[in-house]
């Protein structure tokens, strides 16, 4: 059977090495991007200590059509916190939060994605909350900017939150803390292996080093026998003895207030759709599921909203299972009364395992990127369209004629762990030929 990337080949959008594609992008964005905001003053001093990771102790025994209230309305709004007005449709949910801070940059764009050997009359658009700023965090700042209007709310000091040795996550919370003037404790999950060693600077680790965060690092083997909560109860109560007031902040944001993030999102995508002026009705949204929050909030959202799109969610872990269960608990407790298996479609997309590729989900990576100017993480957004362009291949009933709209997360710095498997594909390099006789012609600056 043919490869995904043998049908990028057949279907004219690759070529044999060696690979010269036009860029193809024809339509215009939805809604484009507000200005960049302008920076934060502020005094600070550089404390090394911040920037050293190291292995953590384990004590024994652990085992309406209302817009968006708090859209900024000046380049000044950037960073500051506002009372948050849910949109009319969610206003029955339990608890709503208060506020909210202004940390992303939206709304992000939506347009077309030109994915190749699609079922008749199928249409992909891509939401780019890739380009949602906090250093390419993707969709983690759109939950932060509730969890860190809380941590300030709650007087802390400092936060802590759990993730894998690469987590976009903690790498955004490690940046969101810095922003508002927090210190940061990231408990990341690494081989038994390299835990007692330097994890290095690769990928979202540099960020979060260079911004000061505080590395604990804990093997695969010890997370799974103590679990996120109790480890990240375990340095809450360290910190608490030396004095400090730290907020812990759940794998991947996802509880019922970081799902207010996507709730949130569903607005802005219905205000997109409305802009275009019915250019586009989306049928179905796509995205990939790591921790829950973010599917649990698109569904949520497009289930009591206007959108009413199918949620279809792409597992790169836990299986789907257990993915409806946590969905269910979080839907349950914002008293939202809906079936979790009603409103999303959760399928298995996780490979050989979390945060491991095959050669072929690598190829894909590189093959879409080649072809349409889209470069996808392999550990999420890159699985997800993977698993989605599978589907569509098994079931092409079910897709045709249909408008999807997929959520690329971001993710990116994550390719940095994977060089050495996308080395081999890359595009080649030669030296260029320059003739001795060719005459000089001066261009900018002396060294031009």
């Amino acid at each position: 059977m043919p490869t995904l990337s043998h049908r990028f080949l057949h279907a004219g959008l690759l070529s044999p090495p060696p690979i010269i594609v036009p860029l193809i992008f024809p339509t215009t964005p939805l809604f484009l991007r507000p200005s960049s905001p302008t920076s934060r003053r502020s005094s600070f001093t550089i404390s090394s200590s911040h920037s050293q990771p190291h292995r953590m102790e384990l004590e024994e025994g652990n085992s309406g059509r209302s817009q968006r209230t708090v859209a900024a309305s000046s380049p000044f709004d950037f960073l500051t916190k506002k009372p948050y007005v849910p949109p009319s449709w969610a206003s029955h949910l339990n608890p709503i939060p208060s506020h909210v801070f202004s940390l992303a940059h939206s709304p992000t764009p939506i347009h077309r994605w030109n994915l190749p050997n699609l079922p008749q009359g199928t249409e992909v658009w891509l939401k780019r909350d890739d380009l949602s700023g906090m250093q390419l965090s993707g969709n983690k700042v759109r939950k932060l900017e509730f969890l860190m209007a809380e941590v300030v709310a709650q007087g802390a000091d400092c936060v802590i939150t759990v993730g894998g040795i690469q987590s976009n996550h903690c790498r955004a919370t490690a940046v969101a803390a810095k922003y508002l003037g927090l210190d940061c404790y990231l408990i990341l999950r690494t081989s038994k292996v390299v835990v007692d060693q330097d994890p290095g600077l690769t990928g979202n680790l540099l960020v979060e080093r260079l911004v000061g965060a505080h590395v604990r690092l804990i093997s695969k083997e010890e997370y799974a026998q103590i679990g996120s909560v109790a480890l990240a109860d375990l340095l809450k109560e360290k910190l608490l003895k030396e004095g400090r007031k730290p907020y812990v902040i759940p794998v991947g944001g996802s509880n019922s207030l970081g799902t207010w993030g996507y709730i949130e999102a569903i607005r802005e995508i219905e205000q997109q759709v409305e802009a275009g002026n019915g250019e586009v009705e989306f049928d179905d949204i796509v995205v990939a599921c790591g921790s829950g929050g973010t599917i649990a909030g698109l569904a949520l959202g497009s289930h009591l909203g206007r959108l009413k799109a199918k949620v279809h969610a792409f597992s790169v872990c836990d299986d789907p299972d257990y993915f409806y269960d946590f969905v269910q608990d979080l839907v349950d407790g914002m008293k939202a009364g809906v079936n979790a298996r009603d409103i999303v479609d959760i399928q298995n997309a996780k490979g050989i395992g979390y945060a491991l590729n095959t050669s072929e989900e690598i190829k894909f990576v590189k093959d879409v990127a080649t072809a349409t100017g889209i470069v996808l993480d392999p550990v999420y957004s890159g699985k997800a369209t993977y698993g989605l362009l599978k589907d569509m291949e098994a079931n092409p009933k079910k897709w045709e004629g249909r408008k999807v709209l997929f959520i690329h997360t971001g993710g990116l710095l994550g390719l940095y762990d994977k060089v050495d498997q996308l080395a081999p594909l890359v595009g080649s390099w030669s030296r260029m030929d320059v003739h001795e006789s060719v005459a000089r012609q001066e261009g900018i600056g002396k060294m031009f």
